[in-house]
């Protein structure tokens, strides 16, 4: 067993005075919407709004401008999805530090974009593996290499005593110890963070983590009580998309975070829609990722003062179209199907008046095949009006004579699809 002197309370108030000249205090919003549907008192901490739209300078500025002036000279190296990129970048321009980046090739080009101009001269740009933590081993190889220091994401008592500074602006902001505090999960250095500064408060306050279903390091670590590295992740909530959590944060998570929930990505994409459209908030996936772990949470939150972190708002707008794609796919309003057209006039036709409905469109249709005279097998994929309406499309299907297949999401070819 560990205890909360891994983070000192002590060390995270100093880590805010160290940061405080060059973050915001970002607004603790109480959610109308939220707090309406879920019968508790729900405050957005809105992250998103910090001077890189993530908590992640936190962490990065309290690690680099604790270094020896010698390791200042030397530079540092980093790796990241995104956002702790940007932390970076922004501290070594802050502190004229010069630094290297490693990002993975999956990194959408809006992050990139952002640590060239935070970073400007001080910082060189690597680009380079297929996930996180590929780009993080090259630059950790880099780091041992050329003898400078590697400024971890998460699994650093002075990155985490960084993040932590979250926790101390939302007891302040609350004039007390929330009830229950939600936070996204990727490595675990803001939920670890949040988690001591509670324990450093001795407050009892219920920590819940949240993961994407398709990147659950954390998760699978817990249950098999160690940590691990997770064989393949789907990298879509890339702020949050970590093969293996830190050891120093497993420790800290699997002490006192109460739970860590998985939320699958399309519902993540919706509430990622429902914030838009309903708050005017941009979120990113790992932004979003908490306030979609808000139906998964099992503990009675009704009449509770409830924090959610909405952690981040780099979203690149080439995106959307996806992030709609998954959402109908989730809400059980899109469907995909290979369906076997009769290779005669009408086929189209029949299938349009007899099997398709008035609340449903063809979003897609593509043949695939067309080599046989007799049926040509196409690419259907279908948009509802409800959800509840499949089966008796999938009915009218069948009972016209379609030949058919519906394209499951755990299917290889759903992949190349969406």
């Amino acid at each position: 067993m560990i205890t909360q002197t891994i983070i000192k309370l002590e060390d995270i108030l100093a880590a805010y005075e160290r940061i405080r000249p060059v973050i915001v205090e970002t607004p603790l919003v109480l959610n109308l919407r939220l707090s309406d549907r879920y019968k508790a008192h729900i405050y957005l901490k809105r992250e998103d709004l910090q001077v890189v739209r993530s908590y992640k300078i936190r962490g990065a500025y309290n690690l680099i401008s604790s270094l020896s002036a010698a390791e200042q000279a030397s530079g540092v190296v980093a790796a990241s999805a995104g956002n702790h990129a940007q932390g970076v970048a922004l501290s070594c321009s802050l502190l004229g530090v010069y630094g290297r980046i490693f990002m993975p090739r999956n990194t959408p080009r809006q992050k990139i974009e952002r640590v060239k101009v935070f970073g400007g001269k001080y910082v060189e740009l690597e680009i380079d593996g297929d996930t996180f933590d590929e780009a993080s081993m090259l630059a950790k190889e880099y780091a041992h290499m050329h003898q400078v220091v590697f400024v971890p994401p998460f699994d650093d008592v002075r990155t985490i005593a960084g993040q932590a500074t979250v926790a101390h602006e939302i007891w302040n902001q609350l004039g007390r110890s929330p009830d229950v505090v939600i936070a996204p999960i990727g490595g675990g250095g803001l939920i670890s963070g949040i988690a001591s500064y509670a324990q450093g408060m001795k407050a009892e306050t219920i920590i819940i983590g949240a993961q994407p279903k398709g990147a659950p390091s954390m998760h699978e670590a817990l249950l098999q009580n160690k940590v691990v590295t997770t064989a393949s992740i789907d990298t879509f909530v890339d702020g949050a998309a970590v093969k293996t959590p830190g050891t120093i944060t497993f420790e800290i998570v699997r002490e006192f975070v109460k739970s860590v929930l998985l939320v699958p990505e399309g519902k993540i994409c919706t509430e990622m829609i429902r914030l838009y459209q309903s708050d005017g908030i941009i979120a990113e996936p790992a932004g979003a990722l908490a306030v979609a772990a808000l139906d998964e949470v099992s503990v009675d939150i009704v009449g509770k003062k409830v924090v959610v972190v909405l952690s981040g708002g780099n979203n690149d707008i080439a995106r959307y179209a996806e992030v709609i794609e998954r959402s109908l796919i989730f809400e059980g309003l899109k469907h995909y199907f290979i369906i076997n057209f009769p290779q005669r006039p009408g086929a189209l036709r029949r299938f349009l008046d007899s099997v398709l409905g008035e609340n449903a469109d063809i979003t897609r249709f593509e043949y695939l095949k067309r080599s046989n005279q007799d049926f040509g097998p196409a690419l259907v994929g279908l948009e509802l009006g409800r959800a509840n309406e499949l089966p008796s499309l999938v009915k009218r299907m069948k009972d016209v004579g379609f030949v058919f297949e519906k394209v499951q999401p755990e299917s290889p070819l759903f992949r190349f699809i969406v």
